[in-house]
């Protein structure tokens, strides 16, 4: 794992309430599926989430443009070229995601146009404040401590910056990362990967 001041980047309260509430209006008219895990594609343990697939432009021509600051800001300058669908995430009471990574261990390497890439940059949008539901708190794992110096209260931070509706994070997809159970109301958000080829 690469070392760098910031390992996170957020904008609080970036997205309009009005297209936070299109957004979750609109996913909720979809389909839902099962939210799943793993470069096989299966439901595991690990999670328990529904979820909608969406790759409209009027979201990325929202979105995009705070990861951009971000990857600058930060210090990461990673080149990414391509974004991979959005992925509206509903949590409900009693569902959460465990600790994972968004990168794979290899770039893709079924034919299209993430082939031969990798998950560069993750970016969470809170669509929900944090006043309407409990639990589901967004948290990293940073584990760039050596064995010997591990401890929690350095290594592990709970995102508390992007409760307010419309708060945005980015950060390098091969950062862990977990979103504990609801325990009360129901967390909606917009995940969205971006990609490019391996680092050098």
């Amino acid at each position: 794992m690469m070392n760098f001041k910031d390992n996170y980047w957020y904008f609080k309260s970036a997205l309009t309430p009005r297209f936070c509430d299109e957004v979750i209006k609109y996913a909720n008219q979809q389909k839902e599926l099962m939210g799943k895990t793993g470069a096989d594609n299966k439901n595991s343990k690990k999670r328990n989430s529904n979820v909608v697939w969406l790759s409209d432009n009027w979201i990325y021509k929202e979105v995009h443009p705070y990861v951009h600051i971000a990857n600058k800001r930060a210090g990461w300058n990673f080149e990414w070229d391509r974004s991979e669908q959005c992925q509206f995430t509903k949590y409900k009471v009693g569902q959460y995601y465990d600790w994972h990574r968004d990168c794979r261990g290899k770039p893709y390497d079924k034919e299209g146009p993430y082939k031969g890439k990798i998950r560069k940059l993750s970016m969470t949008c809170q669509l929900t404040d944090g006043s309407e539901y409990e639990g589901g708190e967004l948290e990293f794992d940073f584990r760039n401590y050596e064995p010997h110096m591990r401890d929690e209260s350095k290594h592990k931070k709970q995102c508390n910056e992007i409760l307010p509706k419309g708060s945005i994070v980015v950060f390098p997809s091969y950062l862990w990362h977990r979103v504990k159970p609801i325990t009360k109301g129901i967390r909606y958000s917009l995940v969205l990967w971006h990609v490019g080829h391996p680092f050098k």
